[in-house]
């Protein structure tokens, strides 16, 4: 578990993690909706100055942050390879085996995978700063006026916090059978296509089988627990906002705003 950034949950003392969980889900919200507004190499250096910035404050090491974007940068290549195939617009700037590179072609496969990297560092920051009860908490607050037309707030909720607690359970689940395959002379790096396929599938089925085995044996942990999803339920733990939280919305507001000004003036 140590090796798991991803999901992973970090019990540290700084301000980023005494934050009300409701503002750094809205911050992060509105910090996503920066990245995809298209600033240029100047707007997402700001973007990323500032993350790291929280990154440092919630006293988050760089190395933990890389750890969430390596299992990334299998498809960060793939889309490289795609837009270098695909794209042909923009300056000619070298031919390998007879196959033209354009600049085009670089240029988005760089935004692509900024945006990929800031987003990713984003949503290691909110999970390893927020308790999973209390992102639930956040999360079926702030849907709270949805209600109103029927959506069930609790259940999204719930659902959302079970899927973040459950990625790097699911990465250690996936190492562990790997490793037992492996001692059993399962080679899934080497071979032909038809011996991949078959080390992937005797990978595949096990995890499935401990995924089902596990989620039934949670279901079963929350019906022993008196747990009904439908029904009105009390919280020892009351969610309030505070000025520090205040900031940081009003924060995230003018970056968000700085970004679409500087869209049109870039």
């Amino acid at each position: 578990m140590n090796n798991i950034a991803l999901g992973k949950y970090l019990p540290l003392d700084s301000v980023i993690h005494k934050l009300d969980p409701r503002a750094k889900i809205c911050a992060m919200l509105l910090v996503m909706i920066a990245i995809f507004i298209p600033t240029g190499y100047i707007g997402y250096a700001v973007i990323g100055l500032l993350v790291l910035a929280v990154a440092l404050s919630a006293k988050l090491k760089i190395n933990f942050l890389w750890r969430a974007m390596k299992p990334m940068l299998f498809m960060l290549v793939f889309l490289l390879v795609i837009n270098l195939m695909v794209v042909r617009s923009g300056t000619l700037l070298f031919t390998i085996f007879g196959w033209e590179i354009y600049s085009d072609a670089i240029s988005q496969t760089l935004y692509i995978v900024i945006r990929l990297a800031l987003m990713i560092m984003i949503t290691t920051i909110l999970t390893a700063t927020t308790k999973p009860l209390e992102l639930t908490l956040g999360i079926e607050d702030l849907l709270k006026p949805f209600q109103k037309i029927h959506v069930p707030a609790h259940e999204i909720a719930m659902m959302i916090s079970i899927a973040l607690r459950f990625i790097p359970t699911l990465i250690e689940e996936t190492q562990r059978i790997m490793k037992a395959q492996a001692s059993r002379g399962v080679d899934m790096e080497e071979g032909k296509l038809m011996e991949k396929i078959r080390a992937i599938l005797s990978l595949i089925v096990p995890l499935f089988v401990s995924a089902f085995q596990r989620a039934e044996d949670l279901a079963y942990a929350m019906e022993a627990r008196g747990y009904v999803p439908n029904q009105p339920r009390t919280r020892y733990k009351q969610l309030k906002m505070q000025g520090k939280d205040y900031i940081l919305l009003i924060g995230s507001m003018l970056l968000l705003a700085g970004m679409i000004v500087l869209c049109f003036y870039a």
